[in-house]
């Protein structure tokens, strides 16, 4: 199950508690305090780890706790620490807090490590309140609680390349075609409900792609499925915009792209700044199509050549173009 946002309630370990003990033994009446310290709360640690590409482990975990440290002993016995909570998350994963949305950590790569909630130190045993006024202490301190706290956990993959397109632009087909990818297929919008990630092998460099479900206009706004994607545009080095060209494509190819753009930007100014592809899918139907479909095609192409953006014309069904298409994608690289 892909699962990109959760809220988590973190609690690490309290503290154990010091000991009040005095020293007990055959021909030494006053032997004095031997109380131990009690043992240190656990922490909860998040790690970023590769493998990974969903935080469904935590969707049934509302609350996480670390163990509490042991309560301190007799004879100077110093109670054990409890154990650390290592949590593992995907990179790309964005720690915030609740309320507020504020970032706490942003795991941006793999292996990176975070003490999130440190758990509580224990207390003093009576042994450390001995003084020469009071010889013989009825003294010892509580463990201290742990750090509690209420966070979001927010995925945002990591890929090299989004593909962005309305709904049945292709992406999926595309994503097959040139990746080991095996995404659902299939003739109506939405098809995909999450992000298909797909690796592309050019034979000396690998990159990944990710598929973002389809976007419509308004999808800044949470029209449709877009706020619950568009997050996953926002770490990848390049943009490919994926345009139906058909005849039975519900926009013109430039209005299409135009809107795309547009809502990218209402999202996240910057998104636009990024390295752009455009892809002109479909063109296999054009063959026995009408002419205004064929002046549509050279508009958008019109369009691209004047904003100095890479074109391609492709059929990902037929496999036609995919070879220029992947030798423009892993131009981006070397970039």
């Amino acid at each position: 199950m892909f699962i990109d946002r959760v809220t988590v309630t973190l609690v690490a370990g309290k503290g154990g508690n010091g000991c009040v003990s005095f020293r007990r033994e055959k021909f030494v009446p006053r032997g004095g305090p031997d109380g131990g310290d009690g043992g240190k709360g656990g922490d909860i640690v998040l790690r970023s780890r590769s493998g990974l590409n969903t935080l469904a482990e935590f969707a049934h975990r509302p609350q996480i706790r670390a163990e509490d440290g042991e309560h301190g002993r007799g004879k100077k016995q110093y109670g054990k620490n409890g154990c650390n909570v290592v949590l593992h998350v995907p990179a790309g994963t964005v720690v915030k807090t609740l309320p507020g949305e504020k970032i706490i950590f942003d795991f941006d790569r793999e292996d990176l490590e975070f003490l999130i909630a440190e758990g509580g130190a224990g207390g003093r045993g009576n042994v450390h309140f001995k003084s020469s006024v009071n010889q013989a202490p009825r003294r010892a301190e509580k463990g201290a609680k742990g750090e509690k706290l209420q966070v979001i956990l927010e995925l945002k993959l990591i890929a090299f390349a989004g593909l962005v397109g309305f709904p049945n632009a292709g992406k999926s087909t595309l994503i097959s075609k040139i990746s080991g990818a095996r995404p659902k297929i299939a003739d109506y919008p939405f098809t995909t409900l999450t992000p298909n990630l797909g690796v592309v092998d050019s034979g000396r460099r690998k990159i990944v792609v990710a598929d973002i479900p389809g976007i419509i206009a308004g999808a800044h706004r949470g029209e449709g499925m877009g706020l619950e994607f568009l997050r996953h545009i926002e770490r990848t080095r390049a943009l490919v915009f994926l345009v139906d060209v058909s005849p039975l494509a519900p926009l013109q190819p430039l209005a299409a792209l135009r809107t795309l753009e547009s809502e990218l930007d209402a999202y996240h100014p910057g998104l636009l700044k990024k390295k752009r592809l455009v892809a002109a899918n479909k063109v296999d139907l054009l063959e026995h199509g009408a002419t205004a479909s064929r002046v549509s095609l050279a508009e958008l192409r019109a369009y691209c050549r004047k904003q100095r953006l890479p074109f391609v014309e492709i059929s990902a069904l037929k496999e036609t173009g995919l070879r220029r298409f992947r030798q423009m994608l892993f131009a981006f690289t070397d970039g």
